[in-house]
């Protein structure tokens, strides 16, 4: 069948309907909403018997959906309705949601019913992170259920009825920032934290600090510290720790608010943001290892259980800037010394990561200093997991990889992947060749040949296409919970099994005669050679193709190479 998606962006969401509906053998194009006659001219172009859209902050012209079926996809239960469902589901303290794909008519929302699919919500969790995971599994599970339906030509869809069962949402009116402000002097922590995980990662919660306003974006509960509400106590890793009347609550990055007519403004580090302000307010680093049921805000954290050791890391956005890489490779070398004979590296739930830290970078003195800076301090890590011959390692991708996160993943000897992830394994839309050690890695994964096309193609590929390819070794099914029990089970088989003397041993020869033909630090070098250029050559695109990301510009037209199949349409 041939759909196209439209979509407001090429987002998380939209990726993965893509690929996996590129996988069920569907010509699938995607367009992005970039105003009424540019959908109008895309729909006439590609003739399609079906549009989809994912992610769409506007409405579709009338003229298109009542000559094409459109579905949209509305993260709301059955009934729900309003441009802000998540953002009120995590403020209310919602234990179950949905996601519910619905035929666009002349009502936003009310459109008759194809599929819907709930989930349970997971306390303690952000909007974006909730989107990316949980919302994007019933998403793509009520997505494949209405195609289906679709495209039997028996299904009739159900008319929006509140006096059905099941039928359990309401139109809600936006959140704005008059319902997301918080009285420090006032509200207790959890009203905080939810107020600051509905508003994460846009549009954050204008508050003031240092007598400047800035959206708060991200929140954290911590039950040790202790302060004056509303004052800001401690500092860690780019976050910063204000009191509330009954606690304390970090926050990772601010925006500063724009001024009325002037630039754009973008996320970056709190600390970062605050720098000069921050005079007298400690700095508490977070402990690498704390008892069970402590809650805090730490990046990084190691743990141990039948002879596995899990580094798990968590970055914002999935970026990694110079001194998280850093802090990273100091815990990966903890892990490397202690009594464990297998180290699983990843993420509890969402990214894996997606390489350096572009806002960082833009926010630097010397963006091309800063860029080089990072570039060696991720290559340090990943030469680190490659040179290690006393441990098995496995990287677990609960979530999304790209890029250099990506590139990250494949030095582990081993590569596990949620069912629910989508994969970047390219560098070229930011106008880089890429370091990571990636030319050594990814063609001993997949040939040269193949490594090529998927740099090249600049498109996502499915855990599906990625495993028959060999760009990872194991797909786990089930949502996020499945996926920790599950690694935890391989990882203490493969710590315990009778085969590990002889992995281990291979696995080391295998470095030695690859380090013969040519050494690692070639591949590095000839890496940085271009990247080099790449950051500070005449011309480069990338200071460009970077300013253009973290400022969120938009498109003046659909890239060429998302009209075509994803790549994973050509795997072996």
């Amino acid at each position: 069948m041939r759909i196209l998606l439209l979509s407001s962006a090429y987002n998380s969401l939209t990726q993965r309907v893509h690929v996996e509906l590129a996988d069920g053998g569907h010509d699938v194009a995607v367009e992005l909403a970039l105003g009424d006659e540019a959908m109008r001219e895309a729909v006439r172009r590609h003739g399609p018997d079906l549009v989809i859209a994912p992610m769409l902050t506007v409405a579709i012209p009338a003229d298109i959906w009542s000559a094409w079926p459109c579905f949209i996809v509305h993260p709301g239960p059955r009934g729900d309705r309003g441009p802000s469902s998540l953002d009120w589901a995590i403020m209310d303290g919602a234990a179950r949601w949905g996601v519910t794909v619905l035929q666009a008519n002349a009502e936003m929302d009310a459109g008759d019913i194809w599929a819907s699919a709930e989930f349970p919500v997971p306390p303690s969790c952000s909007k974006s992170s909730l989107y990316r995971t949980e919302v994007a599994d019933a998403a793509l599970e009520a997505v494949l259920a209405a195609v289906s339906r679709f495209a039997s030509g028996s299904y009739r869809p159900e008319p929006l009825d509140y006096s059905r069962p099941g039928v359990s949402g309401r139109c809600r009116r936006p959140c704005r920032q008059a319902d997301r402000r918080i009285d420090w002097l006032a509200e207790p922590t959890s009203s905080v934290v939810a107020k600051l995980r509905a508003a994460d990662s846009s549009p954050g919660v204008l508050d003031v600090l240092a007598g400047i306003e800035y959206f708060l974006v991200g929140g954290y509960e911590d039950d040790h510290l202790r302060g004056r509400a509303g004052a800001v106590i401690a500092r860690r890793g780019g976050a910063i720790c204000r009191a509330t009347t009954d606690g304390a609550v970090w926050i990772p990055q601010l925006r500063p608010r724009p001024a009325s007519g002037g630039p754009k403004t973008y996320k970056v580090p709190a600390t970062l943001a605050l720098d000069g302000s921050l005079a007298g307010v400690p700095r508490v680093p977070a402990p690498l290892t704390m008892p069970p049921g402590r809650r805090t805000y730490r990046e990084v954290s190691y743990r141990e259980d039948s002879g596995v050791g899990y580094l798990e890391f968590s970055f914002p956005g999935g970026a990694m800037s110079t001194s998280q890489c850093r802090r990273l490779l100091a815990a990966y070398r903890h892990a490397q010394d202690r009594p464990v004979r297998v180290i699983v590296l990843g993420s509890p739930r969402d990214f894996f990561g997606n390489g350096i830290h572009l806002n960082v970078i833009e926010a630097a003195n010397d963006p091309a200093a800063e860029s080089w800076r990072n570039i060696n301090a991720i290559d340090d890590l990943v030469e680190a997991i490659l040179t290690t011959t006393g441990k098995l390692t496995v990287a677990a991708l609960a979530g999304n990889a790209a890029a250099g996160g990506l590139m990250l993943a494949l030095a582990a000897d081993q590569v596990w992947c949620r069912a629910g992830a989508v994969l970047n394994p390219h560098y070229r839309l930011m106008g880089l060749h890429g370091s990571e050690y990636w030319t050594y890695t990814l063609p001993r994964r997949v040939g040269a040949e193949y490594a090529a096309r998927l740099t090249g193609a600049c498109l996502p590929v499915s855990p599906g296409s990625a495993l028959r390819c060999g760009l990872i070794d194991r797909i786990i099914a089930g949502g996020v919970a499945d996926f920790r029990a599950q690694v935890a089970a391989l990882a203490s088989q493969l710590a315990h099994s009778p085969g590990y003397p002889a992995r281990l041993a291979a696995k080391a020869r295998e470095l030695a005669a690859a380090e013969k033909q040519r050494p690692l630090a070639a591949y590095r070098a000839a890496e940085l050679a271009i990247m080099s250029r790449n950051f500070s050559g005449s011309g480069e695109p990338y200071p460009r193709l970077r300013r253009a990301f973290v400022y969120k510009d938009k498109p003046a037209q659909t890239p060429p190479h998302l009209t075509q199949h994803p790549a994973q349409s050509h795997a072996a």
